[in-house]
C-alpha cells in the first residue's frame, strides 16, 4: 500500500512526504520530478511551452503510469486535475490531503507560484485556485490533516497517529 499526498503548493507535501517515508521505512516519490525527469524540462518550462490543460494532460499521463508498492508519493497541487491519475493512484493506497488555509499558503509562498511551476487556470489569481481546488483535495482524500499553526514535524506526528491506528 502507498500513501499520497495531495494538498496546496507550499503545504509541505515533498517536505512532510520524505519525513513519513523514512520513518515508515517506504520509498519516496516526489511526482513533479518524475514529471521533469520525463519530460526532460521544468515544470514552468512545460506549463509556458504547452498551456495549462496541455500540462494538466502530461501529468496525468505521468501519474498514470506509476506503479509503486510501499511508497509515499508526493504529488504536485495539481494532479487533483487529473481523474484518471487520481483514480490510479486512489486504487494503490491511501490519499492524505495536508490542508492549510489561504492566509497559510499566501505566506509560505509569497510571490513565487510561476517559478515554482503552479498551475493556475485562465490566468486566474492564487485566491481563485485556492477557491477551486479545495473541493478537489477534499473529494479525492482518504484522511485529511488540517496543519493550522503546525510545523512539518507536528504534521508528521498527526499523522502518524492517524496512519497506526
Amino acid at each position: 500500500m502507498n500513501y499520497i499526498l495531495i494538498g496546496l503548493p507550499g503545504s509541505g507535501k515533498s517536505t512532510v512526504g520524505v519525513m513519513l517515508a523514512k520513518y515508515i521505512g517506504y520509498g519516496f516519490m516526489d511526482a513533479d520530478l518524475a514529471i521533469q525527469a520525463q519530460e526532460k524540462k521544468l515544470l514552468s518550462e512545460i506549463i509556458e511551452e504547452k498551456g495549462t490543460e496541455g500540462f494538466i494532460e502530461v501529468e496525468n499521463r505521468v501519474l498514470s503510469q506509476i506503479v509503486v508498492d510501499r511508497c509515499v508519493i508526493a504529488t504536485g497541487g495539481s494532479a487533483i486535475y487529473s481523474g484518471e491519475a487520481m483514480q490510479h493512484l486512489k486504487e494503490s493506497g491511501k490519499c492524505i490531503y495536508l490542508k492549510m488555509s489561504y492566509e497559510e499558503m499566501e505566506k509560505r509562498l509569497g510571490g513565487t507560484f510561476r517559478r515554482r511551476g503552479v498551475v493556475l487556470r485562465n490566468g486566474s489569481s492564487s485566491h481563485n485556485m485556492y477557491e477551486e481546488r479545495v473541493p478537489l483535495y477534499e473529494k479525492y482524500a482518504d484522511i485529511t490533516i488540517d496543519e493550522q499553526d503546525l510545523t512539518a514535524e507536528q504534521t508528521l506526528v498527526k499523522l502518524l497517529q492517524i496512519i497506526q491506528n
